[in-house]
């Protein structure tokens, strides 16, 4: 996959599955209700050890967004990744190292890596061959609430230079993503804002005017 394929389909509304124990069928509606409201990527993201539950769950999202023509990554779980056939994985600090993953991975699998409040690591991961990097915590989040915060800047910088997608996330909200998608965020990564809206089809479609050009937005 080149550059430009790549940057073309990361670009919009980045969901990440909320930790639940409701069942893969309540979890696959969840995600189908985010797709439906224009959600562009989808990952899996659950840290409990029930390895049969998780596994239920990846193969259940990944035909739905099968369905959608959407990626779906996983959180953290090489291995899942690939017994599900998914798109891709998205590492953290403590994670198998993104050289390994690539090997372990199919072919042309995406692979984002979360570089918290550090250009360093973005770098970094982005000369290593990352898909895309991720910074956060923008604003407080009820999923970490301890997480470092990062800043407007961290995105500009990398628009500037880097040639890899950035994700914003932590605590992004309809109301405040407009202002990261314009330092430079290429997808916004939300949680409770969708997961624990609700209606989950109307909370994702409310992101849509943060990623809307200028000539769209005006009355």
């Amino acid at each position: 996959m080149n550059l430009s394929d790549t940057a073309a389909r990361l670009r919009g509304l980045y969901v990440i599955t909320p930790d639940s124990r409701a069942g893969s069928d309540a979890l696959a509606r969840a995600v189908r209700a985010a797709l439906h409201g224009g959600a562009r990527i989808v990952q899996y993201r659950d840290k409990g050890d029930d390895t049969a539950r998780r596994l239920d769950a990846a193969r259940v999202l990944r035909a739905v967004t099968r369905e959608f023509g959407v990626p779906l990554l996983v959180n953290d779980d090489v291995e899942l990744a690939a017994a599900v056939a998914a798109d891709g994985v998205h590492l953290g600090r403590d994670d198998t190292d993104l050289a390994s993953a690539r090997r372990r991975l199919r072919a042309g699998s995406l692979i984002g890596i979360s570089c918290y409040d550090r250009f360093a690591l973005a770098a970094q991961a982005a000369a290593a061959g990352a898909d895309y990097v991720a910074f956060g915590s923008f604003h407080a989040s009820p999923t970490k609430p301890q997480a470092v915060r990062a800043t407007p800047q961290l995105l500009q910088r990398a628009r500037r230079e880097l040639a890899v997608p950035t994700v914003a996330i932590g605590g992004i909200s309809p109301e405040n993503g407009a202002a990261l998608v314009a330092a430079g965020a290429d997808m916004l990564a939300v949680i409770s804002a969708v997961f624990a809206a609700p209606d989950v089809r109307a909370a994702a479609q409310a992101f849509a005017p943060c990623f809307a050009s200028p000539e769209e937005s005006r009355p």
